[in-house]
């Protein structure tokens, strides 16, 4: 494989995976040694496992880290801390992408950012939806108040009121009471319900 025939069908991919070019009449031990050359080279960013994208100036656009972060572990989504800044529920930046879903916890440090997986359970894999985060471009991203749930679930005495002080929910965060009491009740978790209530009867912007 030559580059400008990677170009041609790669060039407009965020990230691509080594499958994608296995199609038709190649070798494929070929095409791995090929892309490791590249990567050596410059030319390629080896993201994870597999997965790949194409280094500057070659990349049309700059990968957005929620993309990046679904492709890496597929069946998972974007949430906790990430998902609350998305949605301007948090005042801070966050650094590091956190997604939760079918995944081995991880840590993975990458050219194009910092990724962070958790395991959650089936029962507690809902509340997501696509999100466009670049042009033409959709990742899989938690609602603001599910992200909450997931944060409060996967931390030891999250439902605390000191934790969810510590947070400093933003006013832009107004819809998220009526969001998280519902989502809370599907869940079933008594946790969950118990923080649930303590957002609720939060008024917005307490924090900040």
């Amino acid at each position: 494989m030559k580059w400008e025939e990677l170009l041609r069908i790669v060039g407009d991919e965020p990230v691509f995976r080594t499958g994608l070019l296995l199609v038709g009449d190649v070798r494929p031990e070929v095409v791995r040694q090929q892309l490791s050359r590249w990567v050596r080279a410059g030319r390629l960013y080896a993201v994870n496992r597999g997965l790949y994208a194409l280094a500057p100036p070659w990349r049309k656009a700059e990968p957005h880290p929620f993309i990046i972060a679904n492709a890496m572990r597929p069946g998972s989504y974007v949430s906790l801390q990430s998902a609350l800044a998305y949605h301007g529920v948090i005042p801070e930046h966050v650094p590091t992408v956190t997604s939760v879903g079918p995944c081995r916890p991880a840590s993975v440090i990458t050219l194009l950012g910092a990724y962070a997986f958790r395991y959650l359970a089936p029962a507690m894999r809902f509340g997501y939806a696509k999100e466009e985060v670049m042009p033409g471009r959709t990742a899989f991203v938690a609602s603001a108040a599910k992200a909450l749930l997931d944060l409060i679930h996967l931390t030891p005495r999250g439902d605390q009121p000191d934790f969810l002080s510590e947070l400093r929910l933003d006013a832009d965060g107004r819809s998220l009471p009526a969001d998280i009491v519902a989502l809370a009740r599907r869940s079933g978790k008594p946790k969950l319900l118990r923080a649930a209530e303590v957002v609720r009867r939060r008024p917005a912007g307490a924090d900040r």
